[in-house]
């Protein structure tokens, strides 16, 4: 007897708020129900591992910047510049028998440092995944168990990330010239403006594009990997059939998300403010502040499994309790697939 899939259908009722309320559950029953100290410490782990080479935690602080009050301190600021340019270019241009070296290995070190956090980042997705939808607190038994499928997940995080770099550098690259030359030519002008705002939307576009494969991947394709022991590619050409057959869904999805990651982070920043910005100090730390913020990471992990779990049985990381002897069978563990004899 062999199967054959059934054209793809769409399920009639999937709903980007009905995964709230299983995943806040989740985070009660695996924390909570009983509070297990050593538990929390090692999912802990686990979820620290799983952010390695995440969005940096960076972004744009504002700066300090306060405008002249007339033009005469603007043209000083404007020949400070022009003189420490000026100046730096000349040391550089005289010393590049020792800068291009080293300035080479500071690169390969930097990406070699990297393609380890990546390594190790990816190793812990499914250790955390694994945590997550077993509600256990294992480290070994993940770590060996998901060694392949990681592996693969490592080797297409790591080509998208340098696509991404070879993509984007150039065009940052011509965006600080362009930038570089209005400075010192003292004003801006008209192409050099249009050509900054240019290269600034198509890396807004790129960093979009970029940060919407990372995201389907990392909530969506691993999961499909978990379930079916393949290598990353296999997993999304699977996902990419599903999300084909409903972009609107996913376009909710994601739209969604920024909802609620507003909403989240409206809640942790009540709790630093409770505590006097005590847990915000210790949230900073590596490794405490994945502990104390345990409870949203597990909640921002178990809603995207939840949400896929609405497509099928298919879909679905969490196992389901065994039937009961000499109870009717139940519906085929594929939607979609029959038995063709």
């Amino acid at each position: 007897m062999s199967i054959q899939p059934l054209p793809p259908t769409h399920p009639p009722e999937i709903s980007v708020t009905e995964a709230i309320e299983p995943a806040y559950t989740r985070v009660k029953r695996m924390l909570f129900q009983p509070f297990d100290f050593t538990k929390w410490i090692i999912i802990g782990f686990c979820a620290w591992l799983a952010g390695f080479c995440e969005s940096g935690g960076g972004g744009f602080n504002g700066g300090n910047y306060s405008g002249g009050n007339n033009n005469n301190n603007n043209t000083h600021g404007v020949e400070d510049f022009r003189r420490m340019y000026h100046q730096a270019s000349d040391y550089v241009l005289a010393n590049l028998n020792w800068i291009v070296p080293l300035a080479i290995f500071l690169f390969v070190l930097i990406l070699a440092i990297w393609a380890v956090f990546l390594w190790l980042g990816s190793r812990g997705k499914f250790m955390f995944l694994h945590c997550v939808a077993l509600n256990v607190a294992e480290v070994d038994v993940p770590w060996r168990k998901y060694a392949s499928v990681a592996n693969s997940l490592f080797r297409f995080r790591l080509g998208l990330g340098l696509i991404g770099m070879i993509v984007c550098l150039p065009l940052v690259v011509l965006m600080l010239i362009d930038i570089f030359r209005m400075v010192l030519a003292g004003e801006p002008d008209m192409p050099g403006i249009m050509l900054a705002v240019g290269l600034f939307l198509a890396l807004l576009f790129l960093g979009l594009v970029f940060g919407l494969i990372q995201k389907f991947t990392t909530d969506f394709v691993v999961p499909i990997q978990y379930l079916r022991g393949s290598m990353c590619m296999t997993a999304w050409r699977e996902f990419w059939g599903l999300l084909a057959a409903n972009p609107g869904r996913f376009t909710v999805y994601i739209l969604f998300q920024i909802v609620l990651s507003m909403a989240i982070g409206a809640l942790v920043l009540a709790a630093f403010v409770v505590t006097c910005c005590i847990a915000c100090c210790l949230s900073m730390l590596p490794f405490v502040g994945t502990v104390l913020l345990l409870p949203v990471l597990i909640f921002k992990r178990a809603y995207p499994l939840y949400y896929l779990a609405q497509y099928g049985p298919q879909y679905d990381v969490f196992p389901k309790l065994a039937e009961p002897p000499g109870a009717p069978p139940g519906p085929s563990p594929l939607p979609g697939l029959v038995p063709v004899a």
